[in-house]
C-alpha cells in the first residue's frame, strides 16, 4: 500500500471520530487496501491479519469490525443468523449467498426491485431493506 493510500485511510478514521491507532490502521489497510470491494468474516481477517505478521487477537477484530460498521465504514451481512460478513461496499444493494460455498455476492441495488411492503408498525419508518438471495448447486 502506498503511503497516500495510508493517509487516505488514516484522514478516513480520523473523519468518523475514530483514533487511527497502530491496529485498527493494519487492519483498515487489510479490509480496504485491495482492489474493489470485499466481504470478511472476523475469522478470514483474523487470519489474514497472522499472515501479514500482526499480532491481534479475534476479540480485536471483533472489536475494530464492530467500531468500523457503527460508524458507516463497513456494512454487516448476517447470513444465517450465526454468519456475520463485513462488507465494504457500503452502499445499497443486496446480496446472493452461495450456502455450499459460503460466498456473498452482491447484486446492484438497481437489479432488483421491491414491488410492496407490508404495513409498518405504528411510529417506524423503513431505515434499509437488505436483501439476501440463497443460491445452491443444481443437482
Amino acid at each position: 500500500m502506498s503511503k497516500r493510500d495510508q493517509q487516505d485511510i488514516e484522514r478516513q478514521l480520523r473523519e468518523v471520530g475514530l483514533r487511527p491507532t497502530r491496529q485498527r490502521l493494519a487492519l483498515a489497510e487489510l479490509l480496504f487496501g485491495g482492489d474493489g470491494h470485499r466481504h470478511v468474516t472476523a475469522e478470514q481477517l483474523h487470519r489474514e491479519a497472522r499472515e501479514a505478521g500482526l499480532s491481534v487477537s479475534l476479540a480485536t477484530i471483533y472489536n475494530t469490525l464492530n467500531q468500523f460498521s457503527e460508524v458507516g465504514l463497513l456494512r454487516e451481512v448476517n447470513t444465517d443468523g450465526s454468519h456475520t460478513y463485513y462488507d465494504t461496499n457500503t452502499s445499497d444493494h443486496h446480496h446472493f449467498y452461495w450456502e455450499e460455498q459460503d460466498v456473498l455476492i452482491d447484486i446492484p441495488a438497481e437489479q432488483l426491485k421491491l414491488a410492496s411492503m407490508p404495513p409498518l408498525p405504528a411510529g417506524k419508518k423503513v431505515k434499509g431493506v437488505d436483501i439476501i438471495i440463497r443460491l445452491a448447486d443444481e443437482g
